[in-house]
């Protein structure tokens, strides 16, 4: 392999064109950074219909085996500001739909014409990438595909590929007629390849079939290897554990650094840190309609309000949180029930807690430079971004200790002057009220506070460094193709 790779990267979806997670931000930095690198990038994505106008130009199309009849994927081309080469797969009766995922009765079919067009771009142009590297369960079958389908193929024979786990709660489980459906070897429905509690699992397809399996944090990558975390995946991931490795990502820091942050009142760094984060908590303050005085420490959340990001935990404690000196705002939408309960606890006391269910990528850069404090009490989290946004905004992280937030937020050390956040283990309310406690206790130490946050904003998760450590993967993946 020469030293300048080029990186095929099939993913379901990608910032700025469309986003509904972390994902998203992956998709398009970590590309970015490999550019930076010296290599080349091929990002493979749907072109959903809320992705309009088509970006870029028609550069051709192919018809698409599926079982025993074919579909047309048209290939629109377009090069990023930084150099990446993205290409979007369209197809409207598959990708044209109100959301991007949803519970729509043929998404094994929708997301398996995805893995093979990635394939067959690159077949249709005859180039051959160094390597694949397929994310989550809707681009599993591409590490299958290359086995099952083009291992004679003069293109893509033995071309290796790397499959990264982003979240193994969800795994692309469909019956087990999938594999006839698709025109796949039946061999592969079977417990030993896709088949998982009586059903095939794209997920399992591309931890199995890849050279390589990452997950988005060394944390992560070991407790899923259990069965808290692992949720009865853990066997499959065991069975890879040799080929399985935890690289932390990175944050994009053209985006959220409050140095050059285009949504923010007043951007600052560390040397100015104290009156930009004064100025943006106003502005949080005033968008919330909550008053500037008194001064109380103000906890931001920015999430998914669902059962793994724990903020029901937080909706539960409302008793203990309105005892607090502080205020609350949340941003971000989720589950009816654990909307209901942070609701709850804002029509209680709406002096000091207000809430937006919505998706606003300017509020919530805002509440990331305004707020003192960011709150995170995940009961999983396989890599978490938002808690490495808040160490370089020096808003102080208060995190469960699980997956990437165990990685990157290092817990406050009042005697040794160390740490940059707080930390706690039992995903309950006591852990909970705990944690907040021990940084409502150094929020009132001008400096002991001003050391936590000088310490976060110093804190580099660059993306070239994850960048590097996925070059390194790609090159062991090709040793063993």
């Amino acid at each position: 392999m020469n030293d300048a790779l080029h990186v095929a990267f099939p993913t379901p979806e990608m910032a700025p064109f469309l986003k509904t997670g972390g994902l998203a931000d992956v998709s398009a930095a970590l590309p970015k950074a490999l550019v930076r690198l010296g290599h080349r990038v091929t990002v493979v994505v749907p072109r959903y219909g809320q992705i309009e106008p088509i970006p870029g130009e028609l550069v051709g199309a192919v018809q698409v085996p599926l079982g025993d009849s074919a579909r047309t994927a048209s290939f629109y081309r377009t090069l990023t500001d930084d150099g990446v080469e993205v290409v979007f797969v369209d197809h409207p009766p598959f990708f044209d739909r109100p959301v991007p995922y949803g519970e729509y009765d043929d998404n094994r079919i929708r997301f398996a014409f995805l893995a093979r067009a990635a394939l067959e771009l690159f077949r249709a142009r005859r180039e051959r990438p160094s390597v694949l590297h397929a994310h989550d369960w809707q681009t599993g079958l591409v590490p299958v595909y290359l086995k099952a389908a083009y291992a004679e193929d003069p293109v893509l024979r033995r071309v290796p590929s790397v499959f990264t786990i982003h979240n193994v709660a969800y795994r692309g489980q469909f019956g087990l007629d999938t594999v006839a459906l698709l025109g796949l070897p039946w061999i592969l429905g079977t417990p030993d390849a896709l088949g998982l509690e009586d059903s095939v699992s794209y997920l399992k397809g591309g931890t199995l079939f890849a050279e390589s399996v990452s997950t988005v944090s060394p944390t992560y990558a070991l407790e899923i290897q259990g069965p808290e975390h692992g949720l009865g995946f853990e066997r499959v991931v065991r069975s890879r554990a040799e080929a399985v490795v935890g690289i932390l990502n990175g944050v994009d820091y053209d985006e959220w650094d409050p140095r050059v942050d285009r949504y923010v009142v007043k951007r600052y760094s560390v040397a100015d840190a104290a009156a930009g984060k004064a100025a943006n908590k106003a502005d949080v303050l005033a968008a919330f309609g909550l008053a500037a005085s008194p001064e109380l420490p103000l906890v931001g959340v920015i999430s998914r309000l669902v059962w793994q990001k724990g903020l029901d935990i937080v909706a539960n404690a409302w008793w203990d949180l309105m005892r607090r000196p502080l205020r609350m705002v949340v941003l971000g939408t989720g589950e009816p029930a654990v909307q209901e309960g942070l609701a709850a606890l804002a029509r209680r006391d709406p002096s000091r807690f207000a809430v937006r269910f919505a998706y606003d990528e300017s509020l919530a850069h805002r509440i990331m430079a305004g707020s003192d404090v960011f709150l995170m009490p995940s009961r999983s989290e396989p890599c978490g971004l938002t808690q490495m946004y808040a160490l370089r905004y020096g808003t102080v992280p208060v995190v469960r200790a699980t997956g990437g937030l165990a990685d990157t937020v290092e817990p406050f050390a009042a005697a040794a002057g160390t740490g940059t956040g707080f930390r706690f283990e039992q995903a309950d309310g006591t852990g909970l009220m705990w944690a907040i406690d021990r940084a409502l206790e150094a929020f009132q130490d001008r400096a002991v506070w001003e050391g936590l946050r000088r310490r976060g904003m110093a804190r580099d998760f660059s993306w070239e460094r994850s960048a590097r450590e996925y070059v390194e993967l790609y090159r062991r993946a090709a040793e063993k193709a």
